[in-house]
């Protein structure tokens, strides 16, 4: 089932169940969805863009409850944190730190990268691989220390 339909049926269930705060955040969504959609004249999204998207969203939402703390107004952060969690459960579960590190030590035997030189081409396989299981910086780390080493 594609992200659109789920989301749709979510919307429907959050609104028969009149939950306003999680309506907000799935709208929230939709909107960007259909803004995509509309921005290079595609009709469909794939799922790496749909995937991007979200993780986008993520960032966004984390970013301003930051800075809602950082200003005094948890109130406003709570809400963002909140849209942030609804939003995280149309993400795959993350990679844990093993299983990442697994995947790019497979990513760096295929390449057969030795050096910090060689970090583009093992950042390029790698990112590919793991897009929406894990973060970019995180994989960055990791591909810096094994290839430090």
């Amino acid at each position: 089932m594609s992200l659109e339909t789920t989301l749709m049926a979510d919307i429907k269930s959050a609104m028969l169940a009149r939950d306003q705060k999680k309506l907000e955040a799935l709208r929230a969504i939709k909107a960007q969805i259909l803004l995509e959609k509309t921005k290079g004249g595609n009709t469909e999204l794939t799922e790496a863009t749909e995937l991007s998207l979200l993780q986008k969203l993520v960032k966004q939402r984390k970013e301003s409850a930051a800075i809602y703390e950082q200003n005094g107004r948890p109130e406003l952060a709570e809400e963002e944190k909140f849209q942030a969690s609804v939003i995280e459960t149309y993400l795959p579960k993350p990679l844990s730190d093993d299983e990442l590190r697994v995947v790019i030590k497979d990513v760096i035997a295929q390449t057969g990268a030795s050096s910090l030189k060689e970090m583009g081409k093992v950042m390029g396989l790698a990112t590919k691989q793991v897009a929406g299981k894990a973060d970019n910086a995180k994989v960055s780390q990791i591909v810096k220390e094994m290839l430090g080493a």
